[in-house]
């Protein structure tokens, strides 16, 4: 701990003038654009293509890319707030924005040439085009060294056949980064990451899930059958996408972070304004100490998560190493999420059981952190890994 203290010992905890710039703007585009459909994408388990065209139009599709590839070019403190503001409205926009952000977008971004950089990151950062990231196979999950999806070098291309599941954007889509096995299973040089363009023939979507949160985000297969794909469109060198893949999960546990805490701190916005205006008994139900200790709690955990949240962003801003902090930031805002919605339920009582009113979504919406891009059991053996080899 004392060495972490030591590394942040230059954090600046003000808020910047673009994060408040930021936060206005996604907030009023929020109340516009998002939260009058909230229920009705996520009954109909509609993806809203549309307003990723929007927000595309906003920069904030591209927020972590450099101006030059059409980005805006901001960091990680920025990525967070828009994130949170998103998420606090509707968790299934929140985690569409961030896995389009950080893994698709930011693992061509980290290890594309510059020429690839050229090609696909102006049309990512724009949403002419929205990005998928498959790692993932059914009978893998946190084993992806055992995945079973192929590609064999054929000339000028590679052909790849095999299939990832729970893909978010996996039909809809334009374009994927997908790990695929080019050595031997288990073998983590045995790994590469090749991009795949959508309408390339062989490239095909499968069964979409039907989830209980999140549902407004499309979550898919990808299949592979004998699809070729241009040996120029492979990310570094043969053998580096299990090392590549996971430096991007470094960035993207602090997306999934983010998308905790915005859930959290939705769910918690919710609670403390129905408990000053609910009354029983002649007083208003947060004038009971049962609820105003549960508010506390998840005030307190809440700002707690925040700044584990802050801390691995100003460390991965900074360029420096941020394993350790962001699995951190991740185990504890998911968790924190889980606990803050199950908490907003309870305030509101039977009312909280019902989708006319906010809390069951979070509710339901806020498990899937505690799952996606490392469970919070991947999360401890990180840290836990991170602590034990110091």
């Amino acid at each position: 701990m004392q060495e972490t203290l030591a590394q942040n010992t230059g954090f600046n905890f003000s808020t910047s003038e673009n994060q408040l710039m930021i936060r206005s703007m996604v907030k009023d585009f929020t109340e516009k654009n998002i939260r009058p459909h909230v229920m009705e994408w996520d009954e109909a388990q509609t993806f809203p293509v549309e307003v990723f065209k929007k927000l595309g139009e906003l920069g904030m599709m591209g927020v972590l890319v450099p101006e030059i590839y059409g980005g805006s070019g901001f960091g990680y403190q920025e990525y967070v707030d828009v994130i949170v503001e998103v998420a606090k409205v509707c968790g299934s926009i929140g985690l569409s924005l961030a896995a389009h952000n950080s893994l698709c977008t930011g693992h061509i971004l980290a290890f594309g040439t510059e020429e690839q950089k050229m090609m696909w990151l102006p049309k990512l950062a724009t949403a002419e085009w929205i990005g998928a990231w498959g790692l993932t196979e059914a009978n893998t999950g946190s084993d992806a060294l055992r995945m079973m999806t192929t590609a064999t070098l054929d000339g000028d291309h590679y052909v790849l056949n095999g299939a990832k599941n729970w893909i978010t954007h996996g039909k809809s889509g334009d374009i994927a980064v997908v790990m695929v096995r080019t050595g031997e299973k288990g073998d983590s040089k045995g790994i590469s990451a090749i991009v795949v363009e959508r309408g390339t023939p062989g490239f095909s979507a499968g069964k979409k899930e039907n989830k209980l949160g999140m549902r407004a985000s499309e979550t898919t297969e990808m299949i592979f059958d004998n699809c070729r794909v241009p040996v120029a469109n492979l990310l570094g060198n043969v053998g580096e996408g299990f090392k590549q893949a996971m430096k991007v999960l470094d960035g993207g546990r602090i997306s999934i972070a983010a998308l905790s805490l915005g859930i959290a701190k939705g769910a918690y916005e919710a609670a403390l304004a129905y408990a000053q205006e609910r009354h029983q008994f002649g007083q208003p139900i947060s004038s009971f100490q049962a609820i105003s200790f549960k508010l506390a709690d998840m005030a307190t955990e809440i700002e707690a998560a925040e700044l584990l949240i802050r801390q691995s962003a100003d460390l991965k801003n900074r360029g420096q190493k941020m394993t350790k902090e962001s699995a951190m930031a991740k185990y504890f805002a998911s968790e924190v999420a889980v606990r803050a919605a199950t908490e907003a339920v309870q305030i509101f009582g039977g009312y909280g059981y019902t989708k006319d009113f906010p809390v069951e979504k979070f509710y339901r919406d806020s498990k899937l952190c505690t799952i996606g891009e490392g469970t919070s059991e991947i999360q401890k053996i990180v840290i836990a890994r991170e602590i034990l080899n110091k």
